[in-house]
């Protein structure tokens, strides 16, 4: 190769060469820009494509974890932020750093491709909401379809200027299984784009090209093999340099077997004489050793075998004083490849050397290897003293090749002792990507070899098998945990591991097992507490994950995923404060956490602290001008909740602008229509949501709300049920869908999508409070209160879920239950009008009339207009004896009274005929409970006019005979064939 690339440098090629340093196609394509730059031709716009790339890969690296945590189903119902069907796929991308999309590299082939085949399309619309624009997102995914063809354009440029570009791939056993289909179709096809025909490709390896990949390329590949030399090549070497006496010449090939590389080796030293050969048995090393005269040479020779690869510092190591300044004889060896000061012996002749001394000094052979060990322990330590990267040190490069080298050695010296250590840096090798713990298995199969160790060639060979497996890194840890050797620490960090890889093939059972034996074997494992707590997250057991975040962050309190995870699930809720505390902490530890800097922003917005909210959003635009689409649409959301509707749709109309393909700005401002009840608006906006992204089953359940809204109910039903074939777990989509059958009277229906949505997310909290409302509303109080108390367990932050648990106790009589749980909604939200009127009713029930009078006396102030609330005053004041009460009558007459019985709802006919009990006007109310029963209302609500009318005759038992008959009437109904 060397020979070739000095031939093609004088023909005024220009040209590259790549071995196995390379750890993907990208690197490889980043390595050959380098030497063109070094050749004074830059491939400038792919540089500058690449350093994007890799600033985008960092940013969703470090962002879509949160990201999917953030955009679940159930964060959607608590707050402005749509939420993605896609989310578990997304979070498991965003904790395999996206290594996992065939051509990234670093964890190919740790997942099944087809479960990530199959969220694709979903993974593009989440990783939208990260990047700036469509465009990044298809960098991020699909770096080779971004790179190669502005790669190969430039490549084009630079053989129009030059007669020839040429590309060395050494090492190719190595590197073929990475390279071979990118380099298929960059020569045979023209899916990146046309290679210029001055082009050629040179790769050198010790195995024929693969046949299942280049079999139907012949045509494009000359195969050069390297045989030995024939004995007139070898002859003709030998003359060239002087080797001419036939005695010589005979032992020359018959050690050498005419292999070019001791043919050069032997006939370096240029003996002249037979004398000089001496004893003709032996090896080709050794006679090339006892040809070398002066002893330091030799000496140096031998010892340089010893390291894997070797630059003057370490020769100088290597070697004894005597020969410290011979690195320069020694690069001139033909058995030395040297490539920038960096030397490597050929394979062959190292390998006879380390046999040789291996056999000859045993002691030798420990005390070199150690020396060896001992300088790259030395180095690394040297470089620990500078700043440890943000990443840690194992992703640093050049750390990585010192510790690889010390641990080759140590094996090399005393495989027993040193192979625990090994196999526990073999877990820290796959923590860092699937490629370097190949690189030191390498390393453990080489020293196997080299120290001639049985058991460490046995471990390589196991490992290597499993490597081959279609999940290695599952594979290779299996085979760790399956042999003794691993401390309890090392045995948990593996098991983490392997949790890891299970959680991000879906696999959630085995992840959590395997995270759950970890803690048990080392109780300060914190990242094993923050896998199993994202596990629990993934499979929506919210409150053990929120324990488990919570038990990481004693371990480490400045763990940022741990406490913005946590801060998500208290968000989802309900628990606005706690998940604000968490978020600001995050910003302490690290104030550049983009999903952090806008999740306190819609926390701020849960909270209605809009103008907070504001603040953050305005001061994302500044420090994070690559979001400016994403925050406009989301400050859009904030001025929209704060009915700020001309700046809100300023915002979203200019987020569409600067980035049209961003569905959920779409979705966004149709909400705001909605509010404003400008539904065809907003069905047009979520339409189109809905074409950006055909796979999203977000986009057609708003549209379906709208639809709903606005009472066109079967197009409604049609879009929940096309989101639900997109995602049939979508409990959000199924909870809108029984909600839309209930209200067109198909109740059991109703109830069985409540049901499966309850199945899908045991902790949905509107699932709850959506099923208790349709069993109040069939009269079966008993199990309505059973779902709002599992409502107050998952939701035990939120009001409107204490004001139903406080609804059901009431009417089942449990009214101290019932005033316990209105108190603390109050407390919760003190200014919210129909939870003061609740408790107001609660008080009077139980003859506190004083304070049911004061609470709904509030509840008025705060909304004059409704009618139920005056009833209510009216009520208590005539308990009382308060003269007033007729005030409070009148104005629930002047609200409904006037409106046309066809558009009075159940509520508005029952309270008529209440008031009209009340005030005595018995002809109105008989007129109004004809109008109510003629209605054929729910079973609920005839049960709570009737708890209602008795509720009456105990403040005034005057109207008992009266209210008796409507009682007798309403019951009739509840039994009646109707009901």
């Amino acid at each position: 190769m060397r020979q070739l690339e000095t031939i093609a440098r004088e023909a005024g090629a220009v040209t590259a060469y790549v071995d196995e340093s390379v750890a993907d196609v990208v690197e490889t394509m980043e390595v050959i820009s380098a030497q063109f730059a070094q050749q004074g031709v830059a491939l400038k716009g792919f540089d500058r494509l690449l350093a994007t790339y890799r600033q985008r890969r960092h940013e969703a690296d470090a962002g879509l974890a949160a990201a999917a945590a953030a955009s679940d189903p159930a964060v959607g119902a608590a707050s402005s932020a749509p939420p993605s069907p896609s989310s578990v796929i997304a979070s498991q991308l965003g904790l395999a750093g996206l290594g996992m999309i065939p051509g990234v590299g670093a964890f190919v082939g740790a997942v099944n491709p087809n479960q990530v085949a199959a969220g694709a399309d979903r993974i593009k619309a989440l990783l939208s909401t990260r990047l700036r624009s469509y465009g990044d997102v298809e960098l991020v995914l699909s770096p080779l379809d971004a790179l190669t063809p502005v790669f190969l354009e430039e490549l084009t440029e630079v053989a129009r200027r030059h007669p020839w570009v040429v590309l060395f791939f050494d090492t190719y056993e190595r590197t073929g299984l990475m390279l071979d289909a990118w380099l298929r179709d960059v020569l045979g096809t023209e899916r990146y784009g046309e290679l210029p025909a001055n082009v050629l490709v040179t790769l050198a390896g010790q195995s024929r090209l693969a046949g299942r990949t280049w079999e139907d390329w012949h045509d494009l590949v000359t195969d050069w093999p390297l045989d030995v030399f024939t004995e007139t090549e070898a002859r003709r070497l030998l003359t060239g340099k002087g080797v001419t006496d036939e005695r010589v010449v005979e032992v020359i090939l018959r050690l050498s077997g005419r292999l070019p590389v001791l043919v050069s080796t032997l006939a370096e030293t240029q003996p002249g004489t037979v004398e000089e050969i001496g004893d003709p048995s032996g090896t080709a090393v050794e006679r090339f050793l006892k040809w070398e005269p002066d002893l330091a040479r030799r000496a140096a020779a031998l010892a340089c075998a010893f390291p894997r690869e070797l630059d003057e510092d370490v020769y100088r190591v290597t070697v004894e004083e005597e020969a410290a300044e011979l690195f320069g004889w020694l690069r001139s060896m033909p058995f030395i490849t040297d490539r920038s000061g960096h030397c490597r012996y050929h394979e062959v002749v190292r390998g006879a050397m380390l046999r040789l001394q291996r056999r000859q000094s045993p002691v030798r052979w420990e005390q070199l290897h150690t020396r060896l060990a001992d300088a790259f322990s030395h180095r690394r330590e040297h470089l620990e003293e500078a700043t440890v990267p943000i990443a840690g040190w194992w992703s640093d490069e050049t750390w990585r090749g010192l510790r690889l080298e010390e641990t080759y050695h140590r094996l090399c010296a005393d495989p027993r002792a040193a192979l625990p250590a090994a196999l526990r840096e073999l877990i820290d090798a796959y923590d860092h990507g699937i490629t370097t713990l190949r690189r030191w298995a390498v390393a453990l199969a080489e020293a196997g070899f080299d120290a001639d160790s049985q058991e460490l060639t046995r471990w390589a060979e196991e490992l290597r098998a499993a490597l081959d497996e279609a999940a290695p890194g599952i594979a290779a840890l299996t085979l760790l945990l399956a042999r003794p050797g691993l401390d309890p620490v090392g045995r948990a960090s593996a098991l983490t591991l392997r949790g890891r890889d299970h959680r991000v093939a879906g696999d959630h059972d085995r992840a959590l097992a395997d995270y759950t034996h970890a803690i048990t074997l080392n109780p300060l494992a914190e990242r094993a507490w923050y896998g199993r707590a994202l596990t629990q997250q993934l499979t929506r057991n919210y409150a053990s994950a929120i324990v488990d975040y919570t038990r990481a962050l004693e371990l480490d309190p400045t763990d940022a995923m741990s406490l913005f995870n946590r801060a998500t699930l208290y968000r989802v809720a309900g628990r606005y404060e706690e998940a604000l505390a968490d978020v600001d902490r995050v910003l302490e530890t690290a104030p550049d956490h983009h999903g952090a800097a806008t999740a306190r922003a819609s926390i701020y917005h849960a909270l209605a602290r809009y103008e907070e909210a504001l603040d953050d959003f305005t001061r994302h635009l500044t420090t994070a001008p690559e979001d400016e689409a994403q925050t406009l649409a989301n400050r859009g959301g904030t001025y929209a909740a704060m009915e700020r509707y001309e700046e809100a749709f300023e915002d979203f109309g200019r987020a569409i602008e600067l980035d049209p393909g961003l569905a959920w700005a779409f979705t966004s401002r149709g909400l705001a229509y909605r509010r404003l009840d400008r539904h065809e608006e907003a069905v047009a906006d979520f339409t189109r949501a809905a074409e950006l992204s055909p796979d999203s089953a977000w986009a057609l359940a708003l549209r379906a709300e709208t639809y709903r809204a606005s009472g066109q109910y079967e197009d409604a039903l049609a879009d929940y049920t096309r989101a639900l074939e997109l995602d049939p777990g979508s409990a959000w989509a199924l909870t809108g869908r029984g909600s839309t059958l209930q209200s067109i009277g198909r109740h059991d229906e109703a109830l069985a999508d409540f049901d499966q949505a309850i199945s899908h997310d045991p902790n949905l909290p509107w699932a709850f409070h959506l099923r208790g409302m349709a069993w109040a509303n069939a009269g079966r109080f008993e199990q309505a209160l059973a779902d709002f108390d599992r409502l107050y367990e998952i939701s035990p932050g939120t009001s409107w879920a204490i004001r139903r648990r406080g609804d059901c106790h009431r009417i089942l009589g449990a009214y101290e239950e019932a005033l316990t749980d209105y108190a603390l909604a109050v407390e919760l939200r003190p200014a919210d009008a129909s939870t003061l009127t609740a408790r107001g009713v609660a008080h009077r029930l139980l003859g506190h009339y004083p304070e049911a009078l004061a609470d709904l006396t509030r509840s008025i102030e705060l909304d004059a207009d409704d009618a139920w609330t005056h009833y209510e005053a009216a009520v208590a004041m005539s308990a009382l004896g308060h003269p007033d009460g007729d005030h409070h009558l009148r104005r629930v007459v002047e609200l409904l009274g006037s409106r046309a019985t066809e558009q009075r709802d159940a509520f508005e006919a029952d309270t008529l005929v209440l008031a009209y009990c009340l005030w005595g006007r018995w002809d109105q109310a008989e007129q109004c409970l004809s109008q109510f029963l003629d209605a054929a209302e729910p079973a609920g609500q005839v049960r709570l006019l009737i708890i209602a009318l008795r509720s009456l005759v105990s403040v005034i038992p005057s109207t008992e005979p009266r209210i008796a008959v409507f009682c007798q009437k309403l019951e009739e109904r509840l039994t009646g064939p109707a009901q």
